[in-house]
């Protein structure tokens, strides 16, 4: 889920950038640059924990200069067989759509116990037949990942409550 890995950037600054701050200027540039940003490969990145390494510029164009840049980050990557703990953003007909962070994770209806059965209305919600659990809006549920796709700037996950110790973990409406 969570790994702590070493990546590499090249990061352009123009020179306007350079003096006693010009390290500031390039962390400050490379986590505006990074952070919030998904790789196939490597998965969201999270936080730079830390820079290794800052080589020296190369010319690039007229004024601007490339600096690689040598960095840890923390990463999630959701993978195959993993527990989440989610956020159910959007219900419908077809399944149910959650967030685990910035991961999104649909649950098709064939996916959910049996027992429960889809609602449709002003809050439509999966229910089961005694009313006693109810999967809706903002709910959080605890769900397996069963298949992931990796795209070059995303990454899209299916998942199920249908096992043992899955399903609904908060209700909103309860409250």
């Amino acid at each position: 889920m969570f790994f702590h890995i070493v990546l590499e950037r090249n990061i352009q600054l123009h020179p306007r950038h350079f003096g006693r701050s010009l390290r500031d200027n390039i962390v400050s540039k490379l986590m505006k640059d990074v952070e919030g940003t998904c790789s196939g490969r490597h998965g969201f990145v999270v936080a730079i924990t830390g820079i290794e390494e800052i080589e020296k510029a190369l010319s690039v164009m007229v004024q601007d200069l490339l600096h690689f840049v040598k960095y840890q980050c923390v990463v999630f990557r959701p993978f195959k067989g993993e527990i989440l703990e989610a956020v159910v953003s959007m219900v419908n007909k077809m399944g149910f759509f959650a967030e685990a962070g910035p991961v999104q994770i649909f649950v098709s209806n064939h996916l959910i116990p049996d027992d429960m059965e889809f609602q449709s209305g002003d809050m439509p919600n999966y229910t089961t037949s005694d009313g006693s659990v109810k999967i809706q809006k903002d709910s959080e549920v605890r769900l397996k990942i069963i298949g992931t796709r990796v795209d070059a700037t995303e990454i899209f996950c299916i998942g199920t409550i249908k096992d043992d110790f899955l399903g609904v973990i908060n209700d909103p409406s309860a409250t």
